[in-house]
């Protein structure tokens, strides 16, 4: 492979000591052939900047010398030229370790660096699965899981998170003393704040079939959810059985326990549920964290727009 390309911009001193951060990183760090580019790639660009605005070799006089003055306009270059904040994010990340890492061996230091702040990111959108996926992940857990009423555990918990819209520590709070499931459960949320969420009939049959398997003879003020033997069922057990669900399924990555929640929430507002309802239903206590749902799903609609009206494609 051909040796990679000098910093544009930097003294003989500053290459150097990028030279000895990257090759720090790739034996040391051990991180991968696409993070070291990244790397390079954006300390590169960084210092190819300050050359140009400062007219001048980058040595490292100068990078000890460099203020907020100096790196504000580096980011505002980068928005002018239209990049994401993500990958100011990144790049920035890339100066700080570059950085750091000087000020760890002794070869300069500079408070400035670690002291700015990034562009504000915005919220991402949440990552629900497709309605087949939803309920393959609910009803497949017995692919994956040999002990019947393991199986029917994960599938009750599985159905409250999809089904009620449930995070994955308010379904394994529930007491047994819920059971058997109305029509209507009352959850306790964020900061103990309850709200009541409807229970629909396969998710009460469910959570009566995994009861019915259940080896352990459960107390009213004890867990609903207990483990192989018999303790508090663990997050990380739920956790790592949507992990084998990812691969017997073929589900995406971003299949987790807090998707199924992510699509309940995306599924009725898809359906036409109103957004006050669902921001009761999911327990937010701002409407805006569940006004993100409606920027998703106008992004689906979109996506139909664009393949199936005529005009689109004009």
């Amino acid at each position: 492979m051909a040796a990679p390309a000098p910093l544009t911009g930097a003294s003989a001193d500053v290459a150097a000591l990028a030279e000895r951060f990257f090759a720090w990183l790739a034996g040391e760090r051990r991180v991968s052939r696409h993070t070291l580019l990244a790397y390079r790639r954006d300390l590169s660009g960084f210092i190819a900047f300050l050359s140009e605005h400062l007219a001048g070799p980058v040595d490292v006089a100068g990078l000890r010398r460099l203020g907020p003055a100096e790196l504000r306009a580096w980011l505002a270059a980068r928005r002018r030229a239209g990049l994401a904040p993500a990958s100011t994010q990144r790049a920035l990340a890339a100066v700080r370790g570059f950085f750091r890492h000087a000020e760890r061996q002794g070869w300069f230091a500079n408070a400035a660096v670690a002291a700015q702040r990034g562009p504000k990111l915005p919220p991402g959108l949440p990552k629900p699965l497709a309605i087949a996926e939803a309920k393959r992940t609910v009803s497949g857990v017995d692919c994956v899981v040999a002990e019947p009423w393991i199986a029917a555990r994960d599938g009750a918990v599985l159905a409250l998170l999809y089904g009620a819209g449930l995070r994955i520590g308010e379904a394994l709070g529930l007491k047994r003393g819920v059971a058997p499931l109305g029509t209507a459960l009352t959850v306790a949320g964020k900061g103990n704040k309850q709200r009541l969420v409807p229970i629909l009939p396969a998710v009460a049959r469910a959570v009566a079939d995994y009861l019915a398997l259940c080896p352990y003879a459960l107390t009213a003020d004890g867990p609903l959810f207990v483990g192989a033997r018999g303790g508090p069922l663990s997050p990380r057990i739920v956790q790592g059985r949507m992990a084998e669900l990812r691969g017997a399924l073929d589900l995406p990555a971003h299949a987790t326990p807090h998707a199924l929640r992510h699509s309940f929430a995306t599924h009725l507002l898809s359906a036409g549920g109103d957004l006050r309802t669902i921001q009761e239903l999911l327990g937010h206590a701002s409407l805006s964290t569940t006004q993100r749902y409606t920027g998703l799903d106008a992004g689906r609609l979109l996506q139909v727009y664009d393949a199936a009206h005529p005009r689109a494609k004009r």
